[in-house]
């Protein structure tokens, strides 16, 4: 049973900036895959906060793709929104760019993330639905259904028997 209401993409989405410091690099002076990891998990926790509007755990990073490194001293900009919420569940698909002095950007990573609500007693709680705004949105939400049953399958043949 989800929550009675429900709420659009652009009511959690997320932005946030980094400049990227020596103490986040490895002895090149490329950005720490650990360092990235941790700026994600934040990100997508803000989105499933404002989402689910109840703390949440962090349940699974599925998908970390890196496609350009980032240096010491770049402008980092992580942007989260929501792409697949299930009964307690909520995936945020998690973009990570490095911004030019002029604003521009290439995207160097792209995580999913899911995180589960938690009530009171720190126990799985139903989330909002998601609202669907866009041909895009559509699109990213049935992958996400896909997603969805791709870790309950990656659970059954984990688990032990």
């Amino acid at each position: 049973m989800y929550k009675t209401e429900s709420k659009r993409v652009e009511d959690s989405r997320t932005e946030t900036v980094q400049i990227v410091m020596s103490g986040d690099t490895s002895h090149n002076g490329r950005l720490f895959g650990g360092r990235l990891l941790e700026w994600i998990d934040i990100v997508a926790a803000v989105v499933a906060r404002r989402h689910s509007g109840s703390e949440v755990t962090t349940v699974s990073i599925d998908n970390l793709s890196f496609k350009a490194p980032a240096y010491a001293s770049n402008t980092v900009v992580l942007i989260g929104q929501v792409t697949y919420v299930g009964r307690t569940s909520i995936e945020i698909k998690v973009e990570t760019f490095v911004e030019n002095l002029h604003g521009e950007r290439k995207i160097i990573n792209t995580a999913y993330v899911v995180m589960v609500a938690l009530d009171g007693d720190e126990r799985p709680s139903p989330v909002p639905a998601l609202r669907i705004e866009s041909e895009a949105q559509g699109a990213e939400f049935e992958a996400g259904k896909r997603r969805h049953e791709l870790r309950k399958q990656r659970r059954e043949d984990l688990s032990y028997k």
